[in-house]
């Protein structure tokens, strides 16, 4: 099953609620008028796309219909969707073309960070990679032994110490490990304690001193998690987040069990961060490599659609 099959099964929630409401709206509306615009606007910030997000969506859409003199509700529905990819388009993509290359994985306990770690390993083994973990949350005891089970499902190496073990000296290890195997990817999970700003801030710090210094040449990721079911809260999280660490991507978990899909829009527009990879489920191969267009997409598409 592909992106778009996925994230349409994902985005059930959300188009069920708010988002089958703009549907609806564009479907009923004979007139693209002022009343049109607020009232899409107020489903929009309803749908957690947040407000600033929303206000600069209808300002675009304003320009576009008046430029092409557009009354058609099905032709706003696709300028609709080329402003939300266009806005969620990353040029760049990941950045790993060296051998290896590093993703450290931050982000508060409780998101899915553990899980995501497992499931982009297992995406990357899947592409022919070679992979190994490295257990660096030595903050939460369950933490090592979730990773450990989830490198098993993948099918790659980790390197985890016991509990209390220095962050930077279990990345350490994993970096050796990873260039006397020759890996391509390693993969390092962080302790997510953001109540505590400076200690976090002080080991991110050291963690990816030590990367640049056994490393220097490698390409290297620093992808946030958040929870998707949170809203709004998440868009803080990442927000506080981006204050501590140099982030190049997010990871959105848990797309499937919100109605407030569009929270992925906030995220993107307000902290200028890409979403790297969303989640949309339990199983191994659910978490998914972010495709903008295919996201607007599935976002927007008619109930109707959905049950041909």
């Amino acid at each position: 099953m592909g992106f778009f099959e996925k994230i349409k099964q994902g985005l059930a929630k959300t188009k069920q609620g708010i988002m089958g409401q703009v549907d609806s709206m564009l479907r009923s509306f004979v007139k693209i008028d002022e009343d049109f615009f607020e009232e899409l606007e107020e489903l929009l910030i309803m749908a957690d796309v947040g407000i600033e997000t929303s206000e600069e969506i209808i300002e675009r859409l304003r320009d576009k219909v008046k430029d092409e003199r557009e009354t058609n509700s099905e032709a706003v529905k696709e300028f609709l969707k080329e402003i939300v990819s266009d806005m969620l388009r990353d040029e760049e993509g990941m950045h790993l073309s060296t051998k290896p290359s590093v993703i450290l994985v931050v982000g508060v306990n409780g998101v899915g960070k553990t899980t995501s770690i497992g499931k982009i390993a297992n995406l990357y083994k899947q592409q022919g990679k070679k992979v190994i973990l490295g257990a660096a949350d030595t903050f939460r005891a369950a933490a090592a032994e979730q990773l450990c089970i989830w490198a098993d499902r993948a099918g790659c190496d980790i390197v985890h110490q016991k509990e209390g073990t220095d962050p930077a000296a279990v990345v350490f290890d994993t970096i050796s490990a990873g260039k006397s195997r020759g890996v391509d990817i390693i993969i390092c999970d962080t302790a997510g304690r953001l109540h505590n700003k400076k200690n976090l801030m002080d080991e991110l710090g050291k963690m990816i001193r030590v990367i640049d210094r056994e490393l220097p040449d490698a390409d290297k990721e620093i992808l946030l998690v958040c929870d998707a079911t949170t809203g709004q809260n998440g868009l803080n999280q990442a927000k506080e987040f981006k204050n501590v660490a140099p982030l190049t991507g997010i990871i959105l978990t848990k797309l499937d069990g919100t109605a407030k899909g569009g929270i992925v829009v906030a995220i993107k527009h307000e902290l200028d961060i890409p979403i790297r990879f969303v989640g949309v489920g339990e199983q191994m191969d659910d978490l998914q490599e972010f495709v903008p267009e295919e996201f607007a997409n599935a976002l927007f598409e008619g109930q109707d659609s959905d049950n041909e």
